[in-house]
């Protein structure tokens, strides 16, 4: 009975140290809600959706809002892209490009730029090469650098009315681009464009 008591104690010893000495679960810390720069910046390189899952889906209610009722044209693009990739919510393309429209009614370059890519590859909604152009001719005047390379790609090919080779010829010829395989997209399209144009209008642009 005495040796009984004796394991019993220390059984209950073993288990008391190894709850003081077991790793405590970290608390889950409080995401701040991203500015609409913050937003911006992540979605020019891509990582906006990776962020929310970092943040362990935190703010899906902050960025619902946002999007919904605040009408932020940022937040309507995050809402729209986390819909369409069922991130953090349930898969729902149509609402999701839903959301995207609503960023691009507002002029957001990256929502315009994104829309013409879709219509333009076909990508959950049929080609629309028209609609692609025009979606991408107003971010290109938006000087939006992702628009502005595949809006002269596409004008290069015939696509869009003859003013758009121009339009983009310019605009690449003025932009700047720090980002080495982005530059050098842009002088083969440069190139190109200015074998297709008279010569007295890439002379007029090049004086510009």
């Amino acid at each position: 009975m005495l040796r009984s008591l004796v394991l019993l104690l220390a059984f209950s010893g073993s288990l008391l140290a190894a709850e003081e000495t077991a790793p405590k679960e970290q608390a889950v810390k409080p995401v701040q809600v991203y500015s609409q720069d913050e937003l911006l910046s992540l979605i020019a390189v891509n990582k906006h959706l990776r962020r929310v899952l970092d943040d362990d889906c935190q703010l899906v209610q902050d960025i619902e809002a946002r999007a919904e009722v605040a009408k932020v044209p940022a937040y309507q693009y995050l809402w729209g892209d986390m819909l369409a990739y069922g991130v953090c919510v349930p898969t729902n393309v149509t609402l999701g490009i839903s959301y995207m429209e609503k960023a691009a009614d507002q002029g957001l370059p990256e929502a315009l730029e994104q829309l013409g890519r879709y219509y333009a590859t076909g990508k959950w909604v049929q080609i629309d090469m028209h609609r692609a152009m025009v979606l991408l001719r107003m971010a290109n005047k938006a000087h939006y650098l992702k628009a502005t390379l595949r809006f002269a790609d596409l004008a290069s090919k015939g696509y869009g009315v003859p003013e758009d080779r121009e339009q983009a010829l310019e605009e690449l010829k003025n932009a700047v681009i720090p980002n080495r395989d982005q530059w050098r997209q842009a002088q083969r399209l440069i190139a190109r464009l200015e074998k297709q144009l008279p010569p007295s209008v890439v002379a007029r642009i090049s004086e510009r």
